[in-house]
């Protein structure tokens, strides 16, 4: 690419590679999918237009998450982004305990609100929903009580 310009109208004259263009995907039944994860947590996630409803494993979500921090944390992408009682979310999740699960729902949700209208992928984006949270549990080692508190020591 440097050895094409032979001088700096030829870099004025060049043109910068558009933005990606971010596309609505949908699948046969015209609903968005996506899969969340957080921890050992993975969320299948489900995303048609509706009244507002939220299915987790076929409850209720304010069943399923009995915590009304952890509902919050569900709601979190749908009330940012101004769409509350425009969806219905219908999803599976597996692994972790309640709080991955419903920090994977939430990535899941996320994710699936960007496939089904691209427009609100700067508004979640930007309040980070769209990042996989990374941190997972550290490993235990040997010759350690768990991942890195010892055993007592005993002089005698």
């Amino acid at each position: 690419m440097a050895a094409d310009l032979q001088s700096l109208e030829d870099l004025a004259t060049q043109v910068e590679p558009a933005a990606p263009v971010h596309v609505q995907k949908l699948d046969a039944h015209g609903r968005a999918y996506a899969t969340g994860k957080r921890k050992d947590a993975v969320a299948r996630v489900w995303l048609s237009p509706g009244a507002g409803r939220i299915i987790v494993n076929n409850k209720d979500f304010t069943e399923f998450f009995a915590r009304p921090v952890l509902q919050m944390i569900v709601q979190q992408p749908v009330v940012a982004a101004d769409r509350n009682g425009q969806y219905d979310v219908k999803a599976t999740v597996s692994g972790g305990g309640l709080s991955g699960q419903a920090g994977a729902l939430r990535h899941g949700i996320s994710k699936a609100l960007t496939y089904y209208e691209p427009e609100l992928r700067a508004v979640l984006k930007k309040g980070g929903f769209l990042t996989r949270d990374s941190r997972v549990v550290e490993r235990k080692k040997y010759g350690k009580a768990k991942a890195r508190r010892s055993f007592q020591f005993s002089k005698r």
